[in-house]
């Protein structure tokens, strides 16, 4: 079984691109807490690529931004490409399944000051969280 979930915060906005066949698809990183702390008594972070299609990309792309904190239960893909220098490259990422986003809207309008500037601020000053589940319908807050 291949099956992962994962909850972290965007590291930065997300990418949104089209194939050929003008499929929507997001890319993205997220960084997921480490449950220990180093030899240092520090927390690290993993930061893990994720990958979105279709409609939930869009959303994704529509929706959050760095610093954004959300849930993404999917699989890890690999493939492996050759690069300009013909050397094989090798790249793990999840493929998300479904996307919840985590933080309520006035935590993601704090995130924004009002020239338009993005700053990074903890979804937990508003106290509470509201999930939105995709991709069946986009609810509105």
């Amino acid at each position: 079984m291949n099956k992962v979930f994962l909850i972290g915060r965007l590291v930065r906005d997300p990418e949104l691109r089209y194939t050929g066949t003008n499929i929507p698809v997001a890319t993205f990183s997220i960084a997921v807490n480490r449950n220990y702390a180093n030899a240092a008594g520090e927390r690290e972070a993993d930061f893990i690529n994720i990958v979105v299609w279709r409609k939930q990309a869009e959303n994704v792309k529509n929706y959050v931004k760095q610093g954004s904190q959300v849930a993404i239960d999917g699989k890890i893909q690999t493939r492996t490409y050759d690069d300009q220098n013909g050397q094989k490259r090798y790249i793990t990422e999840v493929v998300a399944d479904n996307i919840q986003f985590l933080d309520t809207k006035a935590a993601a309008e704090r995130r924004t000051d009002a020239g338009g500037r993005e700053r990074l601020e903890s979804a937990q000053l508003a106290g509470y969280k509201v999930c939105v589940q995709l991709p069946a319908q986009l609810h509105k807050w």
